[in-house]
C-alpha cells in the first residue's frame, strides 16, 4: 500500500475542515447560509463553481470512459465545458436580477405559482440526489482501489464531512472551500501527467513496462463485461470468469469496445448517432438546470458579475477537462490490465504508480492524485448539498420563522437519501450516473428557463405541463435504467440517453401548453420581464 495516501486524504479532509470553520466568521444570517449574502466576486465564484462541476465524472469517470471506448466519449468533456456558453447566453445575467434564492423562488418570482414551485421542489431534490450518487461512488471507488478497504466506508466517510461542513457553514463557508479544491484538483492532475508524458525511452516505448507488456501486480479475478477476443484467438463471452496469477501478462483485447489498437483511435464505434446526438443535448443544455450551478450565480453581486463569473468559468473548466483526456490516453499504454478487470473509472489512480513504478516519485504522484480526487468528491457534493438543503429549507420545511438551525436540519434530512442510494450503484459507471442527472436537468429545468426568461407568453399550466411531460420522461428513464433489466436495441438506446426526445417534448409541451392557458399569463408580466433584462444601475424594485 502507498504510505502516503493516507497522510494526503487526512491532509484534504482536515485542510477542508478547516477553511469551513474559518468561512464559519462570515456565516450568520440565513441569507450567508443560502446565497452567501449575494457578495461573491467573479474571481471567486468562478473557482468555487468550476470546484464543485468538475466531479466524479470529471476526475475519474471522463479518464475511464476514454481508455475504454476512445474519442467517441470525448463528447462528455467537450458538452460539460460547452453547457457554460449556453448558460452565458441565455441564463447567467437574468436569473442573478430575477433576486430568487432558489429554483422554485424563480418559479414563484416569474410565474406566481405555488404549485409550479412544489413540482420545481421535487425536481431539484431529485437531480441534487441523482447527482450526488456518483460522487459518493466515486468516494468509494477511490478509498477501494487505494487503500483495499471497503467500499461503503469511503462513500460514507465524503458524505459525512461534506454534510458537516455544510451544516456548519452553508455557501459562505463552501465557497472558500471550493476554491481551493479546484486549484488542489488542477494541480493533482497537471503535475502526474507532466511525468507521464516525459517518461518515453528512445524508441517509443514506455521505461517501465516490459517488452513483454503490462502484468498483473496480484492474482486477479475477471468477470468478462461483454464478448470479446484475447490475443492468443482466445474467445471469452459475457459472464466468463478468467483467473490470472501474480506476474501474468495482461492480454490485449479486441471486441466490440474496439480496444484494437488504431479503432480505438477513430469514431463510429458502438455508440449510434442518435445516442452520440442526444448525449450532447444532455450535457450542453443539462448544465443550466443543474440545482447546484445555478445557485452560483444567485451569490453575485449584479447580473454582469454573473456573466463575468460564467467566461472567467469556461477558462477554468476547459483547461482542467484536457488533463483526464490525457489520462485516458497514457491508461491505454500503461494500465490496459483495467479493461480486463473493468475497474477503468480508477486509471487516474492507479496511473502514475503503474508508469513510474513504486518507487518515491511514483507514490508521491500517486498519492497527490488521490489527495485531488477527494477534492472532487468533497467540493461537487458539497455544492450539491448546498443547493438541496437550500430547497428543502425553504419549501419542505414549514417552521414560522427559518432560522440556521432549520437550514442545518434541512441538511442532515437532504444527504440521508444519497448517501443510502450510492450503497447500491457501486458497479455503474461513474460518468453514466452523471450523464442521467444531465438528461433530466435539460428535460426540465432548461425549457423552464429559456422560455420563462425570453418569452412573455409562457403560463404556470403550460410550464408545469412541460416539466412533467419532458423531465417526468427523462426520470422515468433514469430509473429504468438504474433498476430495470437489461435493454437492448433501439429501445435501449432511447432510455439510456433520453435528451434528444424529452428535450423537444419538453419545450413543445409547455409552448403548445402555454398558448393554450394565455389567460393565466401574470398580470405583471412586464414588471417582471423588465426587471430580469434591465440593467442594475436603473435600480428597479424588486
Amino acid at each position: 500500500m502507498n504510505p502516503y495516501v493516507v497522510p494526503g486524504l487526512v491532509a484534504v479532509v482536515l485542510i477542508t475542515v478547516g477553511i469551513g470553520v474559518y468561512g464559519l466568521r462570515f456565516a450568520r444570517t440565513t441569507s450567508d447560509f443560502l446565497v452567501a449574502s449575494r457578495s461573491v466576486s467573479p474571481a471567486w465564484n468562478a473557482a468555487a463553481i468550476s470546484g464543485e462541476y468538475l466531479s466524479a465524472a470529471s476526475f475519474l469517470g471522463v479518464a475511464g470512459l476514454v481508455l475504454r471506448y476512445g474519442v467517441d466519449v470525448l463528447w462528455y468533456p467537450v458538452g460539460f465545458a460547452a453547457g457554460y456558453l449556453a448558460l452565458l447566453l441565455f441564463v447567467a445575467a437574468p436569473l442573478r436580477r430575477s433576486g430568487a434564492f432558489t429554483l422554485p423562488d424563480f418559479c414563484e418570482v416569474r410565474l406566481r405559482s405555488g404549485f409550479l414551485r412544489r413540482l420545481a421542489t421535487v425536481f431539484v431534490v431529485f437531480i441534487g440526489c441523482l447527482y450526488l450518487v456518483p460522487q459518493l461512488q466515486g468516494a468509494g471507488l477511490t478509498f477501494t482501489t487505494v487503500t483495499g478497504g471497503r467500499y461503503e466506508w469511503g462513500a460514507l466517510l465524503v458524505g459525512l464531512v461534506v454534510t458537516a461542513n455544510v451544516a456548519l457553514g452553508g455557501m459562505r463557508a463552501i465557497t472558500f472551500v471550493q476554491a481551493f479544491q479546484y486549484w488542489l484538483k488542477l494541480t493533482a492532475l497537471a503535475v502526474p501527467v507532466v511525468f507521464l508524458l516525459l517518461h518515453w525511452q528512445a524508441d517509443g516505448r514506455p521505461a517501465v513496462t516490459p517488452p513483454a507488456g503490462p502484468a498483473f501486480s496480484s492474482a486477479t479475478t475477471v468477470v468478462i463485461q461483454q464478448d470479446a477476443v484475447l490475443d492468443d484467438n482466445r474467445t471469452v463471452h459475457q459472464g466468463d470468469e478468467l483467473t490470472f496469477a501474480a506476474g501474468d501478462r495482461v492480454p490485449q483485447v479486441s471486441s466490440v469496445d474496439r480496444n484494437d489498437g488504431l479503432g480505438w483511435l477513430l469514431p463510429g464505434g458502438n455508440a449510434s448517432l442518435f445516442s452520440t446526438y442526444s448525449l450532447i443535448l444532455a450535457t450542453f443544455l443539462g448544465t443550466m438546470g443543474l440545482p447546484h450551478v445555478l445557485v452560483r450565480f444567485y451569490t453575485n453581486p449584479d447580473g454582469a458579475s454573473a456573466r463575468r463569473t460564467t467566461l472567467v468559468v469556461l477558462a477554468m473548466v476547459g483547461a482542467f477537462y484536457l488533463l483526464p483526456t490525457l489520462y485516458g490516453v497514457l491508461g491505454r499504454v500503461y494500465t490496459p490490465q483495467l479493461l480486463m478487470t473493468g475497474q477503468t473509472d480508477a486509471v487516474v489512480l492507479l496511473l502514475p504508480e503503474a508508469a513510474l513504478g513504486s518507487g518515491h516519485l511514483g507514490q508521491l504522484l500517486g498519492a497527490l492524485v488521490t489527495a485531488g480526487a477527494l477534492a472532487a468528491f468533497l467540493s461537487t457534493s458539497s455544492g450539491l448539498l448546498t443547493s438541496v438543503a437550500g430547497v428543502v429549507f425553504t419549501d419542505v420545511l414549514h417552521s414560522t420563522q427559518k432560522t440556521v438551525r432549520d437550514f442545518r436540519l434541512a441538511t442532515v434530512l437532504a444527504a440521508i437519501v444519497p448517501m443510502t442510494l450510492s450503497l447500491y450503484v457501486a458497479n455503474m459507471d461513474v460518468s453514466r450516473v452523471v450523464g442521467l442527472a444531465f438528461a433530466v436537468a435539460a428535460s426540465s429545468f432548461c425549457p423552464l428557463l429559456v422560455l420563462g426568461i425570453w418569452w412573455r407568453g409562457l403560463t404556470d399550466v403550460g410550464a408545469a405541463a412541460g416539466i412533467v411531460a419532458g423531465g417526468g420522461a427523462a426520470m422515468a428513464a433514469v430509473l429504468v435504467t438504474v433498476m430495470g433489466p437489461p435493454l437492448h436495441g433501439w429501445f435501449a438506446q432511447l432510455v439510456e440517453q433520453p435528451a434528444a426526445w424529452t428535450v423537444p417534448l419538453a419545450f413543445v409541451v409547455m409552448v403548445v401548453g402555454s398558448l393554450l392557458t394565455k389567460r393565466r399569463i401574470p398580470a405583471d408580466i412586464g414588471a417582471t420581464m423588465l426587471r430580469l433584462h434591465a440593467p442594475e444601475s436603473l435600480r428597479l424594485p424588486g
